[in-house]
């Protein structure tokens, strides 16, 4: 994987969007008198390392196997998700808190200009994610994807403090600001819960990369099908698929018949890896053991 990568690209993307988004947001939020755009601008913040945490995981897991890791390094892949997904937890527990504080403390009313702030934010956010997201499923990589939930995440953020502020400023005009001042912050706890969520569905599926487990038929039925097409084979007893990174590592057990020589039988194993490998551009390696084929 070179620095051209679309999977390093969204990353790098990512970085330079949200370091400036964080600044504006921080700024915005301070001057605003609004603590739902500060907590706004953590979470941009706490981007811009999930994205280099990306950026540096496709780095590790696009490495050649060697004879420390004869499997590659795919799962660098899978961590860099669940430290991803570690950082929305937490980000998720840091606004939180201080949304609870900032309920409980008296303060003025946000500037209604933060609301044009947030739209715009809302809006980039949003196609960032989108585009990110796009990038994720192309590659089938579970650490961008996570990137993408994180994008999301901040733009869900922004949007709750937009509902919240506009309730804050219309409570003030409507009821004279009494307890509508806080609007914003109940937003921020919202959001909160939203980012939370969010995080463990990521940390889900990357703990699900970490363990090996089966991926989805969609992507074990074609290979099952593309062996079992290989003139020779009788029948496929065992099919094992994990997921390393954006690729997948196939064991399984082809039958053919008993009399066949073992040259011929390693010669059908061969083609055997050639039509997987032809059918699932995103398996990496094949291990194929023959076996006799029984009648039942």
């Amino acid at each position: 994987m070179t620095e051209g990568h679309p999977g390093i690209r969204a990353a790098q993307a990512g970085i330079l969007i949200n370091a400036a988004l964080a600044g504006i947001k921080l700024v915005a939020g301070i001057v605003g008198n609004t603590y739902a755009l500060v907590a706004d601008a953590v979470e941009s913040g706490a981007d811009v390392f999930a994205s280099l945490l990306v950026w540096g995981g496709l780095a590790v897991a696009a490495q050649p196997a060697d004879d420390d890791h004869p499997y590659g390094h795919g799962k660098a892949e899978a961590l860099a998700a669940a430290a991803v997904s570690l950082m929305l937890l937490g980000a998720a527990i840091v606004i939180a808190i201080e949304a609870a504080k900032e309920i409980r403390t008296p303060h003025l009313v946000p500037a209604p200009w933060t609301l044009v702030v947030l739209v715009a934010v809302v809006i980039v956010k949003w196609i960032l994610s989108r585009r990110v997201q796009a990038v994720g499923a192309s590659l089938d990589s579970t650490a961008v994807k996570a990137d993408a939930a994180h994008h999301l995440s901040d733009a869900i953020t922004s949007a709750a403090a937009f509902i919240g502020i506009s309730l804050a400023l219309i409570g003030s005009r409507v009821a004279g600001g009494s307890g509508w001042e806080a609007a914003d912050d109940w937003a921020a706890l919202l959001a909160s819960g939203v980012i939370a969520f969010n995080g463990v569905s990521m940390m889900r599926a990357a703990l699900h990369d970490l363990m090996d487990r089966m991926p989805p038929d969609n992507v074990v039925e074609p290979i099952r099908q593309a062996a079992r097409a290989v003139p020779g084979v009788r029948a496929i007893e065992k099919l094992h698929v994990r997921k390393a990174g954006a690729s997948y590592q196939v064991t399984l057990h082809a039958q053919t018949d008993g009399d066949m020589s073992l040259d011929a039988a390693h010669v059908l194993s061969g083609r055997v890896k050639s039509a997987i490998r032809h059918s699932a551009p995103h398996v990496s390696n094949v291990l194929v053991h023959m076996e006799p084929f029984l009648e039942r």
